[in-house]
């Protein structure tokens, strides 16, 4: 691999693997909030607030971590503004105090907090404008979870971002499978090794911490219960309990992939699970990761960051990529696992963020998991066999081209659907 393209692969992993506290749009929401309090001078006495239909699908069930058990735009709009620290980004609520939570409290119940639906083709779009007596802010994020283009003060642009920019700061466009089974092989370990410490560190601190049972519908502990603590239901059973603490208030950080704590979970506990199980070297796993998290962007390239389409489906065909490396296999052994895994679970639709997405979790894992076992087994999917083309890369472009066209309409009437209940 030349040094061009190598650089561009270890932007990609800087840029997509960085650590977040709590379900990344309700943060995006707050670190907006917060951004736009750093320019008031005092507290706002009312607050608008603008988002896309995929922000609403994905705060309205959620809980806002910190807050002790909150749900919803308005309470991380409140959040933000009360003990948000901007600076953090993803991570800005990981200051929040007993007496910011009676203040954010006393916020909700004294200060207009208006919620609309924006008139935006772009599927994260949030809008904020806070005003008090004397001043008004309006602050804006698009495209990404920390994506901040616009600041207003008083009418006035004080600060502004090319979004295009913003969008191309990583190349996405030179990723393949086999660009990626080349990159882990021939990578220097110095240059991700700390990025691949946090995450292994992060994610499996809080997939024990949800293996305690005591969030959301506790599906982790659930499947080692029900089905025992082999590997196999090990992998499915860690990711799904990381998730189950995320989406349900737990206070710990994790090493997000694409912009998902979620996705960023179920591509890499599976296989730090496996790698253990295996008893592979600590530089075996860090390859695995690489590509499991870059099989994950590349397939998360294509379908968009926020749509209909169950973003942990694609982490799980990474967590079965990458599981497949730890036994073995290179490119031809991985495209097969990927093709497969795609076959057998796409189209799961994203109905928001909440405590089932730990069941799709462990639903996406076992599909990369089985992908990867009819391959062992000499089994595979063919060409034709619905979504499946000529190639892991034709399949890839198919299950982007169903996520972004296909399920435009679904995602509307999900959020439709969302907003009657």
């Amino acid at each position: 691999m030349n040094r061009e393209t190598y650089e561009a692969y270890l932007n990609i992993l800087r840029d997509e693997l960085v650590p977040a506290m709590g379900c990344t749009e309700p943060i995006a929401i707050a670190l907006t909030a917060a951004t736009a309090q750093a320019h008031l001078d005092t507290l706002p006495t009312s607050v608008s607030v603008c988002v896309s239909g995929n922000i609403i699908k994905n705060v309205k069930s959620v809980m806002v971590p910190g807050t002790g058990g909150l749900r919803g735009i308005k309470s991380a709009v409140a959040a933000g503004i009360i003990a948000g620290d901007h600076t953090r980004e993803l991570e800005v609520l990981s200051g929040i105090t007993e007496e910011h939570r009676e203040k954010i409290a006393d916020f909700l119940n004294n200060v207009d907090i208006t919620v609309s639906e924006a008139d935006s083709e772009r599927v994260l779009d949030i809008g904020i404008t806070l005003k008090n007596a004397d001043h008004t802010v309006y602050a804006r994020t698009v495209d990404r979870h920390a994506g901040l283009c616009l600041i207003e003060v008083d009418g006035e642009v004080i600060f502004t971002a090319d979004i295009k920019a913003e969008e191309s700061r990583a190349d996405h466009s030179v990723l393949s499978i086999a660009g990626i089974i080349e990159f882990a092989e021939e990578a220097d370990i110095d240059d991700v090794r700390d990025l691949l410490d946090r995450q292994i560190s992060y994610n499996t601190a809080i997939a024990k911490e949800g293996l305690t049972g005591k969030y959301g519908a506790a599906i982790g502990r659930t499947l080692l219960m029900s089905y025992g603590d082999t590997v196999y239901n090990r992998a499915k059973a860690w990711a799904a309990a990381g998730s189950d603490a995320r989406m349900n208030g737990c206070e710990l950080p994790v090493v997000i992939n694409s912009g998902s704590g979620n996705q960023g979970m179920t591509t890499s506990l599976p296989v730090i699970v496996y790698a253990r199980e295996l008893n592979v070297t600590q530089e075996m796993l860090y390859r695995a990761l690489l590509v499991s998290n870059l099989t994950t962007i590349h397939l998360k390239t294509g379908i968009g960051c926020l749509s209909a389409y169950c973003g942990a489906i694609s982490a799980g065909c990474g967590a079965g990529a990458g599981i497949m490396y730890l036994y073995g296999g290179r490119l031809d052994e991985i495209e097969h696992t990927i093709v497969n895994a795609l076959a057998i679970n796409s189209g799961v639709v994203c109905d928001g963020a909440k405590a089932s997405c730990a069941a799709k979790i462990a639903s996406a894992v076992e599909s990369g998991l089985l992908g990867m076992q009819m391959y062992m087994h000499g089994k595979e999917f063919y060409r034709g066999d619905g979504i499946v083309a000529g190639g892991v890369e034709a399949t890839i472009k198919n299950v982007g081209q169903l996520a972004q066209s296909g399920m435009a309409e679904t995602d509307k009437e999900i959020i439709r659907i969302m907003l009657k209940n």
